[in-house]
């Protein structure tokens, strides 16, 4: 049971996910900080909508669109960060995998190759099936 559990964890799908929350949310704090600090009062600037930028009243009730559009900023730029850093970079890594996997078979190494070639001189040579076709096994003398 605790095997599975392992595997599982191990998996590459679950290591992926757990690494691109721990990014989003660090990066999420940094864009938050930034919609807070330069974006909320460049609303504030462009709408003259007070503190909280870009705000208005309707029969006593505060709505702050200002600040919606900051949160909407903020999901954008940490939706755009954490796909060009995490999710492009493991697709790119997973076509990698794909195309060497469905290569085919893989071409003998070169001790491969002369282990063949010193089993095939230790068993003598091969007999020809059909010498006529390839002009072997005639015998000329040049006596």
């Amino acid at each position: 049971m605790l095997k599975g559990f392992k595997d599982f964890l191990l998996r590459g799908n679950v290591v992926e996910l757990a690494v691109a929350v721990v990014i989003g949310t660090a990066f999420t704090a940094v864009v938050t900080a930034f919609t807070d600090a330069f974006l909320t009062p460049l609303i504030a600037l462009v709408t003259g909508g007070g503190g909280v930028g870009g705000e208005f009243t309707v029969d006593g009730e505060t709505f702050t669109y200002g600040a919606f559009v900051s949160q909407v900023v903020t999901f954008v730029l940490t939706a755009a960060v954490v796909y060009f850093v995490v999710v492009v970079p493991m697709k790119r890594i997973t076509e990698r995998r794909r195309r060497g996997v469905e290569a085919g078979p893989a071409e003998p190494t070169e001790v491969e190759l002369l282990a063949q070639i010193r089993d095939l001189l230790r068993n003598g040579p091969v007999p020809d099936t059909a010498p006529s076709e390839r002009g072997v096994g005639r015998t000329t003398s040049f006596d």
